[in-house]
């Protein structure tokens, strides 16, 4: 019976999303091409032997239009004869690009795939893709939810409310997300992971002198009063010191069986055990990954005592603290290198930062299973339980 493996894994460092940022000088394009170069060249394959590169990129417009996957494979020197394709499930879109990949290993379709994905958010700001005046969700949407969908972090403060997770808390998980991600920099520990650009050598957003009494300084940054009027629940407490930044950044992992590999000599870091997607309510939008978890631990026969590890994106505090009062998942084993309140959120490479992180994460610590979630717009999830081989 085939697997699907992954045998090597590479990230940019993240840069701040904005003109200033680190890698904002940096085409999107240019960001996704030195992830695959960077791949080949630790790995060691032919390009040749390729049989597709699946991408992620949120706002695909702009310099992000046109199938950037594809660019960015010419882009690396691939030869012409490998393929590409981009595709979006919101946060998660890299992650779901590892799911196709695996997934077609796993059928025969592929041999060797890549799962890659990149946003420059500096360059191709959030909700580009969206013109002034017009609706992305269209009449019937409306018809079902009349009172009207909400933004991110508005939802993020009705998770807040929902699970009685005031501020303290909130500020408390960020900055042991900094202190986390400063310490595995410190210990070198991403030093495997990541491909150095253009003199860029560490993550941009990480804060190691991060604590509760600065973030307590800072305001909401979602309040609005028709919302504070329509959601009385709301205490108003997500802030940009307890919600992911937005980033420049791209990341990329191979995926091939493990005949494949013994046939090329490459070494697997993980196996590819499960896969599950979930939808859930779209006003609350975030919590999916609460399914999600479930929904691919019963789909691997595992249960929580048997993850040794947990990536769950950290799109806002909120999200990752009401997953772990519904789990009952220890702390102590999630997003162990810090995640993306310090790391950084490049929506569309998240996915395969996250995996890159995790595999990793998962050879220094000696774990056996895995578990990567993440949640996306629109109430949606992804989740995947990874196995060290």
């Amino acid at each position: 019976m085939r697997d699907a493996v992954i045998v090597e894994a590479v990230r940019t460092p993240i840069g701040k999303g904005k003109p200033n940022g680190a890698l904002a000088h940096v085409h999107p394009v240019e960001l996704l091409a030195h992830t695959l170069r960077a791949l080949v060249e630790r790995s060691g394959v032919d390009p040749a032997l390729i049989d597709d590169v699946i991408g992620g990129t949120v706002d695909q417009v702009g310099e992000q239009a046109m199938n950037t996957t594809r660019y960015a494979v010419l882009s690396a020197g691939f030869p012409e004869s490998v393929p590409a394709t981009t595709v979006d499930r919101q946060c998660g879109s890299s992650q779901q690009a590892v799911h196709f990949a695996a997934q077609g290993v796993l059928s025969g379709a592929y041999d060797l795939v890549v799962a890659c994905g990149v946003e420059s958010m500096s360059r191709v700001p959030m909700w580009s893709n969206v013109p002034e005046g017009k609706d992305p969700f269209g009449p019937g949407v409306g018809e079902r939810y009349p009172e009207g969908l909400v933004p991110q972090g508005v939802s993020a403060e009705l998770i807040a409310a929902k699970w009685s997770i005031g501020r303290e808390q909130l500020d408390a998980f960020a900055v042991s997300s900094h202190q986390k991600a400063a310490a595995a920099w410190e210990n070198g520990l991403f030093d495997a992971e990541v491909a150095p650009l253009e003199g860029v050598t560490r993550d941009e957003c990480v804060r190691p002198g991060s604590s509760t009494d600065v973030l307590a300084g800072l305001k909401p940054a979602y309040y609005d009063p028709g919302f504070a009027e329509r959601f009385p629940q709301i205490e108003w407490n997500i802030t940009a010191g307890n919600a992911s930044p937005i980033n420049d950044g791209a990341s990329a992992v191979l995926i091939t069986s493990s005949e494949t590999a013994a046939r090329l000599g490459l070494r697997p870091l993980a196996r590819l055990h499960s896969f599950a997607v979930t939808g859930s309510d779209p006003l609350l939008m975030l919590t999916g990954v609460v399914p999600a978890t479930e929904k691919v631990l019963r789909r691997a026969s595992l249960t929580l005592d048997d993850i040794d590890l947990f990536e769950v994106n950290e799109a806002f505090s909120s999200v990752v603290l009401a997953w772990q009062q519904e789990t009952g998942a220890d702390l102590g084993r999630v997003n162990v290198h810090g995640g993306a309140i310090a790391l950084g959120h490049p929506l569309g490479a998240s996915g395969t930062r996250l995996t890159t992180t995790l595999v990793h994460a998962m050879r220094e610590r000696g774990a056996r299973y895995a578990l990567q979630t993440m949640c996306e717009a629109g109430g949606l999830a992804n989740a995947m339980v990874l196995e060290r081989v």
